[in-house]
């Protein structure tokens, strides 16, 4: 079996693993999530210089346990997708990158700083990053707010910019300031080129959103 062969082996069967892993995920992070991301993945990575393979696998694994649903556990999601990736005789190498991906690809907090990078991490980051932002991530958001019950905003309780890794995990604030606290700050932290050019038009679509948003909670729209 050629390289080329065996990659789209490992890349099927890891579509179907994810599929049925993912069967009853929360909307914001179920497959069609993975779906989306894996095929911005494909986008950027068509015109940077990357292992396609490790990107797709990273873009197909990167939420297969977040810790969000996992009590804050981070080492299930990268356990999970190196068993698997083993489990099917994905090389060791692209077993151990896609691994570090997962660890690293995640939103921390502003005041996090990454410890590991490659140019295969750029471009799922940038890709998951960009689901995140404009109409989907305005969705997702506040499906994710529904599923933990939080308001929809309370003019109260401000936005915390200064939170450590430990206080973004547990927080418990209002949906709105979550545009505060990550997605407005995601446009800033774009790696590629590709995905500074898409994140400008999703970050305009939120600002907009936002002044509409505003402008009917106080009765003015």
């Amino acid at each position: 079996m050629d390289e080329s062969t065996l990659s789209t082996n490992y890349i099927e069967r890891t579509v179907t693993y994810v599929k049925q892993e993912l069967i009853n995920a929360e909307g914001g992070h179920d497959w069609w999530h993975i779906h989306r991301v894996w095929q911005l993945a494909r986008h950027i990575g068509a015109k940077e210089q990357v292992d396609m393979l490790v990107v797709e696998l990273g873009a197909l694994l990167h939420d297969i346990a977040d810790s969000k649903f996992h009590n804050g556990d981070e080492s299930i999601g990268p356990q999970k997708a190196g068993n698997f990736l083993q489990s099917i005789g994905t090389p060791e190498p692209v077993t151990r990158h896609v691994v570090n991906i997962i660890q690293h690809i995640s939103f921390k907090g502003g005041n996090h700083r990454q410890e590991f990078f490659s140019p295969e991490l750029a471009v799922v980051q940038d890709a998951d990053r960009l689901d995140a932002l404009g109409a989907i991530g305005i969705a997702r958001t506040f499906n994710y707010g529904g599923f933990k019950n939080r308001p929809l905003y309370d003019p109260t309780i401000q936005p915390n910019l200064q939170m450590t890794k430990e206080q973004y995990k547990h927080s418990l604030g209002p949906t709105i300031n979550h545009f505060y606290e990550k997605l407005l700050l995601l446009k800033d932290r774009m790696n590629t080129t590709t995905g500074k050019i898409m994140a400008e038009e999703r970050h305009q679509f939120m600002e907009q959103f936002l002044r509409q948003f505003y402008a009917e909670w106080d009765g003015k729209a």
